[in-house]
């Protein structure tokens, strides 16, 4: 070892900088060919308005794919999924309320969507009295009793934060969050919430979203509606009668259920080394989005430029890397469907995947990586008790510090952080699963699931600084001298 050291002190050779610990080279040796017209045209090919927003369960989620597919053909990647080829099929059961839905108040009935929306199905037959509790900031949520009884209360706005939920729909989530579910937990029957200021403007942009109702893969708990309590928005012109507490509610409720399909697209690189081949490093991504919905700023298809295609170019830019110069491990790409829809693909795929699970030794997962300031980033899992692997993380943030060098946001991998932004992406599975995963993100921004989330909108260079990082990450683990280790106790905190 002296006499290695000696040799790399005259000779000044890079590799010598790391053969005393046998891990790979600081500057894995295809980065160059990860280059900014790769993702600028991926970007704008798969982001176009041609895909309608590659809403999941649609043919144009399957179009979209069957572009994915045919671009890791182009790129040589194995076929991974099913049957010899790149996909992976699975169905998806979607339960949304029925136009033969019916709900009045005073006998007088209301259009639904137009003059009442609902929020949460539950089949559910109502007539009954309206309690009208006040504005949802004055309530003392601790001394009511509401059990079995239909109450209204007025949306209100404070301490929600609205960086990213206003004026969107999930607005109407955040106030379900922070009020609806005390009252649920008191037992309420059913609950109407009037709409504020914000609630209005977003009404639009909610509807879209309560019409599409909910998904889940077979044996998940969405298959079916288990939920009991209706929660129904009404527009703030209701409000003087609600008020007068001498309001009755009838409904009516109907679910339908249907099947629909949706699909994982799957691809690999075999490694190099006879016997570390035989595992693998997971890229993750999702190529689904929210399709053609309400106008928003002139537009009405919802990109999802940023979420995600950001990730499954990079994902295509990496594999072209990894297969001009292989890895010592075998790499799998994994660009998941119905992402949107509650991780379907991902929790399909860890439920049924394509290689022996315990063969997957590490999941880099990207979700949002090419917006906002160009310095900064964020890596999720870094933190106890989102971090189940610190050996991977070092990795990590060792392939940060040799390369793009990002500030890295701490703040959303808090426990504490109002969105769970951890909770809410692709590696989840994986990681309930006893697998080393991390998240990449360069986090929200006001275009978030709306048609200004666009190609137009992307930063290429930063685009290419993450997928940089995420290749570099990648190259660590697929040529380190033995697997990243799950950390002891890991659990999450819900």
């Amino acid at each position: 070892m002296r006499k290695i050291i000696v040799y790399c002190l005259l000779t000044g050779m890079s590799f010598c900088s790391v053969a005393q610990n046998n891990l790979p080279s600081a500057t894995p040796p295809a980065l160059k060919r990860i280059t900014s017209s790769d993702l600028k045209k991926d970007m704008y090919d798969l982001a176009d308005a041609h895909f309608r927003g590659r809403s999941a369960g649609t043919l144009d989620e399957l179009k979209a794919s069957v572009w994915l597919a045919d671009k890791f053909r182009e790129i040589g990647l194995t076929p991974a999924g099913d049957d010899g080829t790149y996909l992976q099929f699975f169905s998806m059961w979607r339960n949304r309320v029925a136009a033969t839905s019916n709900i009045s108040i005073n006998n007088q009935p209301l259009q639904l969507w137009n003059e009442v929306a609902i929020s949460q199905m539950a089949p559910k037959n109502i007539e009954a009295p309206v309690l009208y509790l006040g504005n949802a900031a004055d309530i003392n949520f601790a001394n009511i009793d509401v059990k079995g009884k239909v109450v209204a209360l007025e949306a209100n706005a404070t301490g929600i934060n609205q960086d990213v939920s206003l004026p969107t729909w999930r607005y109407s989530r955040s106030v379900m969050t922070k009020y609806g579910a005390q009252l649920i937990n008191k037992g309420v029957a059913a609950i109407i919430f009037i709409a504020d200021a914000v609630a209005e403007k977003s009404w639009a942009d909610a509807v879209e979203n309560f019409k599409r109702g909910t998904y889940d893969i077979e044996g998940g708990p969405n298959t079916f509606v288990t939920t009991t309590v209706p929660v129904l928005w009404v527009h703030n012109s209701l409000k003087s009668l609600l008020q007068q507490n001498n309001a009755k509610l009838t409904a009516n409720i109907i679910i339908e259920r249907f099947e629909y399909p949706s699909v994982n697209i799957i691809g690999k690189i075999n490694g190099t080394d006879k016997e570390l081949a035989k595992e693998y490093v997971l890229y993750s991504g999702h190529q689904d989005a929210h399709g053609v919905r309400n106008t928003v700023k002139g537009d009405s298809v919802f990109y999802g430029a940023d979420d995600n295609a950001s990730v499954d170019v990079a994902m295509l830019a990496i594999a072209r890397a990894f297969k001009k110069n292989p890895g010592k491990r075998s790499v799998i790409f994994v660009i998941h469907g119905a992402e949107e829809r509650g991780l379907l693909g991902s929790r399909w795929y860890v439920a049924n995947p394509t290689i022996p699970q315990k063969s997957i030794m590490a999941v880099l997962n990207g979700d949002m990586i090419g917006r906002n300031n160009p310095d900064s980033a964020a890596l999720l899992g870094v933190y106890p008790p989102h971090r189940n692997s610190l050996e991977l993380v070092n990795m990590a943030l060792g392939a940060n510090k040799e390369g793009p060098k990002f500030k890295l946001d701490t703040l959303w991998d808090k426990t504490t952080h109002v969105e769970g932004w951890y909770f809410r992406s692709d590696h989840l599975p994986y990681a309930r699963a006893g697998i080393p995963s991390l998240m990449y993100s360069t986090l929200l921004h006001p275009d978030y699931h709306t048609p200004q989330d666009n190609a137009a909108n992307i930063d290429i260079a930063k685009l290419k600084k993450m997928t940089e990082w995420m290749y570099r990450t990648g190259w660590k683990v697929a040529n380190a001298p033995k697997r990243p280790a799950l950390d002891l106790n890991f659990k999450l905190e819900r």
